[in-house]
């Protein structure tokens, strides 16, 4: 009767490890925004990620879409109004395509090509708590939806696909938006 019960007993904690498994994998990251960021990585100790980003062309992404030379593109391309276009909008904003439902209020389009567009969605990692834990190697960041930028993250976008692209080196565009973590 013992190992019964204790081959009933790993059964069950070995299904119960598979769902909780199961329920994390199914969790989804939400968007929450540029400003959200800007809030801890303003300042030269946090690397001014936001003000890099906010003086970058990433930033301008969709009002960009607004420009006569958006227009002219897209009149070429068969676009009436690039701003509301798919085929310009999967690269001039963050999460495009994605469900309504990962979206939370503080999100708009009009950042652009914002944070989370490199780094994840950010609801989860966004606060200060996990953001310690991460730089302390404590926890890995993609526990939490954060996303290590690589070349491919970035090629999604500049390649080929867009009428205004022009070769794209990932180590020189890398540098343009680099916005490291000092070390204290």
């Amino acid at each position: 009767m013992t190992k019964k019960l204790m081959a009933f007993g790993l059964i069950a904690t070995v299904l119960l490890m598979f769902s909780l498994n199961a329920f994390s994998q199914e969790q989804e990251f939400k968007y929450v925004g540029a400003k959200k960021c800007k809030m801890c990585h303003s300042s030269k100790k946090s690397g001014e990620a936001y003000p890099i980003w906010e003086k970058s062309k990433h930033a301008q992404a969709y009002a960009t879409l607004a420009s006569d030379e958006a227009k002219t593109i897209g009149k070429k391309m068969g676009i009436d109004d690039p701003q509301k276009s798919d085929k310009c909008l999967k690269c001039h904003v963050t999460g495009f395509g994605k469900p309504a439902k990962i979206f939370e209020a503080s999100f708009s389009i009009e950042e652009g090509v914002e944070c989370e567009a490199c780094h994840g969605p950010g609801s989860e990692y966004k606060s200060m708590k996990i953001m310690k834990e991460i730089y302390a190697g404590k926890v890995d960041g993609a526990k939490y939806g954060l996303v290590k930028p690589t070349k491919e993250v970035c090629v999604g976008c500049h390649n080929e696909e867009s009428p205004t692209f022009k070769e794209f080196d990932f180590a020189a565009a890398a540098k343009v938006i680099a916005h490291p973590i000092p070390k204290e």
